[in-house]
């Protein structure tokens, strides 16, 4: 039995567990944090940008590579 965590809509995938829920928190917390510490030694825009871009990057890839492999089948 798979876990079905996510369901595809588009290029997006929505959360339709408790667990889905969770990790899209849980990623968009760790961006949070990411850019305040960032964004508190950067001293411009594009440096904040290329600062928080391999971390935002990698988290999101992370989590739809998760929400990829938890969605439901199309039949």
């Amino acid at each position: 039995m798979k876990a079905i965590w996510f369901r595809k809509s588009g290029i997006i995938f929505i959360p339709t567990s408790f667990i889905g829920i969770l990790l899209y928190q849980f990623t968009l917390a760790f961006c949070v944090n990411v850019f305040v510490a960032i964004d508190r030694n950067s001293h411009s825009n594009s440096d904040t940008l290329y600062g928080i871009f391999p971390f935002v990057a990698g988290a999101f890839t992370i989590l739809f590579w998760i929400a990829s492999n938890t969605c439901e089948e199309k039949k």
